[in-house]
Order: C-alpha cells, then sequence, then structure tokens
C-alpha cells in the first residue's frame, strides 16, 4: 500500500532520502508513469525509496478557483494507481498561498533537499514549477548540482498509434464519449469514485434500483448512457450500466452518476463506490413516458451487458 503524506516540515528520517518523480499527475496516465520508470531506476540505483511529489489541491485549482471540474481522479484513486508501479510514498503536498509564492530555488532547496531530502528527483520535458513558472527542467537539474541531488529528465513519449499521452488528452476523449481512446492513454477505464447518496427513488418504482453518486470536482465526461463495471468497498465487483448527467426527465440541478449494478440487492448508502465508465452507448434523451423509458433502460442494460461479456465490443 502507498504511503500519503501531506507535509514536507518537520518529517521524520524514515520519511526522507526517496527518490521521486515530481508532477501533478492527475490520471497518472502512461506519460506520467514514463516519468515515474526514471524514478524507479535512480531509487534502485540508490537502494532508496520510491515516491512521488504532487499537489493538493490541484495547481490549477488554486489559480483558477472558478474553473470547471476538471480532475480525472480522487487522491485515493492515485494512490492506487501507483501501487502496481513499485511506488512506496505519495507526498501529496499543500498547494497554498506559501507553495504558489516559491521561487523555483526555493522549491528546490526548501521542499526538495532540506524538508524531503530527496536524493534523486525525475520529472518530465514540459515540467515547470516556482512563482511565475520560471523553473525548468534544466534549471532544476542545475539546483540539484547545488543541493546534492541528480535529475532525470524523460522525454516526450509516444504512442506507435498517434496517441497523445497527456492528462489534456484524456479529458478530450472522455468528452467526446470515446472511452477507449481514454482507457489506451490511461492504461485502465476512467473510473469515478464518490460515496453513494439518498436520491429520489424513482427507479426503484421501476425496478431499476441505482446508486446515486455526486461528480464533485470529476472532469464531466459526454453525458448519456454508460455501460459500466463497479468495485464496493469489500472488493466485489458488479457489472451495470449507468447514466451520466441531469436526466432529461426529472431534471437536476447538478448532474449526477446513477449506477444499476446488475444482480446485486443489498444497501448501498454511505458506501463509497469506484466505477468504471466502460463503453459510451447513448447520449441523454428525454421520452413521452416511463413506459417507453422502461422499454429504453432494457435495451440500454442488454446493450451493456454485450459489451461487458467475455470477447463483448463497444458499441
Amino acid at each position: 500500500m502507498v504511503e500519503i503524506v501531506t507535509d514536507w516540515r518537520g518529517l521524520p528520517e524514515r520519511l526522507r532520502g526517496a527518490a521521486v518523480a515530481i508532477g501533478a499527475f492527475d490520471g497518472v496516465h502512461r506519460g506520467h508513469q514514463a516519468v515515474i520508470a526514471g524514478a524507479r531506476e535512480a531509487a534502485r540505483s540508490l537502494g532508496a525509496p520510491l515516491a512521488i511529489v504532487s499537489f493538493s489541491p490541484h495547481p490549477r485549482r488554486w489559480f483558477q478557483p472558478g474553473a470547471a471540474p476538471f480532475r480525472l481522479m480522487t487522491p485515493g484513486q492515485m494512490a492506487r494507481a501507483l501501487e502496481p508501479l513499485d511506488v512506496d510514498r505519495l507526498y501529496l503536498l499543500p498547494f497554498d498561498a506559501e507553495m504558489a509564492g516559491m521561487s523555483d530555488e526555493a522549491f528546490a532547496r526548501e521542499v526538495l533537499c532540506e524538508g524531503l531530502g530527496v536524493r534523486h528527483a525525475a520529472v518530465g520535458f514540459d515540467f515547470t514549477y516556482g512563482q511565475g513558472r520560471t523553473g525548468s527542467p534544466e534549471g532544476l537539474r542545475r539546483h540539484g548540482e547545488i543541493l546534492g541531488f541528480g535529475v532525470t529528465v524523460c522525454p516526450r513519449v509516444d504512442d506507435p498509434h498517434g496517441l497523445k499521452l497527456s492528462s489534456s488528452a484524456v479529458r478530450e476523449a472522455l468528452k467526446a464519449g470515446d472511452m477507449a481512446r481514454a482507457a489506451a492513454i490511461l492504461g485502465r477505464p476512467f473510473a469515478i469514485e464518490g460515496e453513494v447518496l439518498h436520491g429520489d427513488k424513482r427507479g426503484r418504482t421501476i425496478g431499476v434500483p441505482t446508486a446515486n453518486i455526486a461528480l464533485g470536482d470529476y472532469m464531466r465526461p459526454a453525458y448519456g448512457i454508460y455501460a459500466v463495471r463497479a468495485r464496493l468497498p469489500d472488493g466485489r465487483t458488479f457489472d451495470g450500466v449507468a447514466s451520466l448527467g441531469v436526466r432529461p426527465m426529472w431534471a437536476l440541478e447538478e448532474p449526477l452518476l446513477e449506477v444499476w449494478l446488475f444482480d446485486f440487492d443489498g444497501d448501498l448508502y454511505g458506501q463509497t463506490l469506484e466505477t468504471e465508465l466502460v463503453a459510451y452507448l447513448r447520449g441523454e434523451e428525454h421520452f413521452d413516458s416511463l413506459d417507453a423509458l422502461k422499454v429504453q433502460i432494457d435495451a440500454d442494460a442488454r446493450a451493456a451487458r454485450a459489451v461487458l461479456a467475455p470477447g463483448g465490443t463497444a458499441c
């Protein structure tokens, strides 16, 4: 399990001295994984722990507090995505006025050297840091030479099929409802994690009980119906079909993820569910009657089961 550390000040020695990869790492996509691989190689060479240096909130949220929701994962999802990459520790540092006001030299000296005691740092080719984004990979390398840690700069990683491996490319794919492209960039399906909330319970009246999850600061994928696979807190997984959006027949003020789990009978209220959006089936629609809606839900369920079956393909 990846250990999460939420500050750089006053750390005991056991939490210092790692080889680190630095960045926002929202999505921990395949491009991010290449940077982490550079840190992992250094960690093995030095006999040091492997750690990630990231920030909470995302720097974009600090500088653009009114920006539309854009996150691809929660801190908990980030930690789980880092586990198979042999990461020991996630430094999830507070991005506040102090951090935002640091010069690139101060960040390297106060945070990386004096605070975390890093032995090596890996960054991407386009990494910027420090007040006004004055810091660059080459600048970090110069600071490292003075402060006593090495620096690896990971070049741009290109997918052989022409995919751009970036968080913005993931968001573009999700906005288009192209879940296969998003998964190809991420290396896994995009998933929304959240607490199951009480809703208006309309689904129960038509035999379709749903687990309702607020989207919070997640970016909004294309509104519509999805084939999904959900993981319960006890580790069990269930296939299902979900509506994501504002529900035209009974309009919502805020978009909601409403998940119907196939072959599940139980109470999920208050529990945390992680739902993979495996395939986009269709857009949102308004139906003239409840009977017409029920017919379409049955069709959606059949389509979702077909996609999610072994060997199934997206529509």
